[in-house]
């Protein structure tokens, strides 16, 4: 079975735990885009109804306007102290304690901050991304502010870190959503994946890192062997 069919089973299989009446994370990447589709195609079959959604990315806004989803952004839902049920979220690179990568899409910021609010956090991945330690397969993206950037790369190689500066296929800097640069961090397996946590957390210029942990509550995992369903 070929890569992008395992994604679409997996995010119709969490698009499945949208109920009626739930606000909904969208999140952002090639295996989560798939739960957009299958929720969109509930609604317009009426299966579902009075959804909204909170995009983690102005593509993933784009996509769900042109779906017809109905969404609010981030603040409507605090303003209104409105709680967001669930999101639906893809990961590069999951553990055995369902601790997870992301950042490879390039929008773990608003990610990070729509999850931490999210009563269930849903992971949709194919079988591939699965690693018994976090950093066997997948570089961790940190997210760093333009003033000073050189700074932090010394101090992310300084955590033995080979540290890759993202850039777009014509040569400029991958700029995110909050207009910040992407270094991609290479560490290795990573043997206390909450201790190099603390260490990017308390860098300043570090925005944010890719690492998520304890956030996930449930990961739908896709392989030639069927669909499973994993939780914390």
């Amino acid at each position: 079975m070929d890569v992008a069919k395992l994604k679409r089973l997996a995010g119709e299989k969490a698009a499945e735990f949208v109920e009626s009446g739930m606000i909904v994370g969208l999140g952002h990447g090639s295996t989560a885009i798939y739960a957009l589709y299958y929720i969109a195609e509930l609604l317009k079959k009426g299966k579902l109804r009075d959804i909204t959604g909170i995009p983690c990315s102005r593509h993933v806004e784009k996509e769900a306007q042109k779906l017809d989803i109905p969404l609010f952004t981030f603040n409507d839902c605090v303003n209104k102290d409105l709680n967001i049920d669930l999101t639906i979220d893809g990961a590069d690179e999951v553990d055995l304690s369902l601790n997870i990568i992301k950042g490879g899409g390039g929008a773990l910021l608003r990610e990070k901050i729509v999850a931490q609010v999210s009563r269930r956090e849903i992971i949709v991945v194919d079988e591939s991304k699965l690693s018994p330690v976090l950093g066997t397969h997948w570089a961790v993206p940190v997210e760093v502010i333009s003033f000073g950037c050189n700074s932090q790369k010394n101090y992310l190689e300084r955590l033995d870190a080979d540290v890759k500066i993202r850039k777009k296929d014509n040569g400029d800097f991958f700029i995110t959503d909050q207009g910040n640069i992407l270094m991609d961090c290479n560490f290795g397996p990573i043997k206390d994946p909450y201790t190099l946590s603390e260490k990017l957390a308390k860098r300043v210029g570090i925005v944010e890192h890719g690492l998520f942990l304890d956030i996930a509550t449930d990961v739908i995992v896709a392989g030639n062997q069927g669909v499973r369903h994993i939780v914390r």
